[in-house]
Formats: C-alpha cells, sequence, structure tokens
C-alpha cells in the first residue's frame, strides 16, 4: 500500500458538482492499493500516517502529528498510485489491486484512521474526482508498507 501525504491548511473533494469531503488543517492522503496487500497494510499505515510528526511545535520544528494538533485527515483513493512506466509512455496498472480487492482495503485505512483522529474525510471510490488543496509548507511524504515489512 502506498500513500503520497501532504499537510494542508484545507482540502477538499468534489464529485460532480458536490462536494464529498472537506477539511481544514491535516493531511491529505492519496492511497493505492497494490494487488498483495492485506489489511496489515492499511493497518500498519493508518497508524503511521496518523502519527508523523509533520506538524510545527512552538519552537517551529516538525514535532507534532495530526492527532497532536487536532487535525483532520482527506482520504482519497488513488490507485494510480501504482502506475508503472518503466516501459514505453502509457502506465500499466499490472501492481494495482482490482477494484474489488482495492475497497475493503482502503475502507480499512479509513476505519482505522478514525480510531486515531476524530475527522476523518473521503472521496467517492471508483469515482471521478477533483482534489483542491493549499499544501502547507510544502510539506509533501511518501510511505509505503511494503519497504517498511
Amino acid at each position: 500500500m502506498r500513500a503520497v501525504v501532504q499537510r494542508v491548511t484545507r482540502a477538499s473533494i468534489r464529485v460532480e458538482a458536490e462536494t464529498v469531503g472537506e477539511i481544514g488543517r491535516g493531511l491529505v492522503v492519496l492511497l493505492g492499493v497494490a494487488r498483495d496487500d492485506a489489511e496489515k497494510d492499511a493497518e500498519y499505515l493508518a497508524e503511521k500516517i496518523c502519527s508523523l510528526r509533520v506538524f510545527d511545535d512552538s519552537e517551529a520544528r516538525m514535532n507534532l502529528s495530526v492527532k497532536d494538533v487536532s487535525g483532520a485527515l482527506l482520504v482519497v483513493s488513488q490507485f494510480t498510485l501504482y502506475g508503472d512506466v518503466r516501459r514505453g509512455l502509457r502506465p500499466s496498472w499490472i501492481e494495482a489491486a482490482a477494484p474489488e480487492v482495492a475497497e475493503p482495503l482502503y475502507e480499512c485505512f479509513v476505519t482505522r484512521a478514525k480510531a486515531y483522529v476524530g475527522e476523518v474525510a473521503t472521496g467517492r471510490f471508483r469515482s471521478m474526482m477533483q482534489v483542491e488543496l493549499v499544501n502547507d509548507g510544502p510539506v509533501t511524504i511518501l510511505v509505503d508498507s511494503r519497504k517498511l515489512f
């Protein structure tokens, strides 16, 4: 499972003309699920991301987590994180999980994240979405469960 995590001052997500999720200060999590991922990947990433110390403390040092600052998460399914362009110019999606495998693991991540952070907004799985955010810093972190087990 892969995530691109961005610290934001605000973010929102729209499907067609409807805003389906929005947050103030917090983290936007673009979440991709690989075909061989399991619940342990989702659980690990949820805990890791909610504990990342990427917010400033009183001395302007990144020493606080989204939990510590009472921030929120906006979680967006993003199968394109597994796009492979090593050959040619058209991405291959062979490493991305099929939707029927990915959706329960995406939901597992969201459920686990809610145990750590009070506010967790989401996009809509398998929908074309428009994500708008203000990256704070900018701070952008890549997290991959396979590089840790």
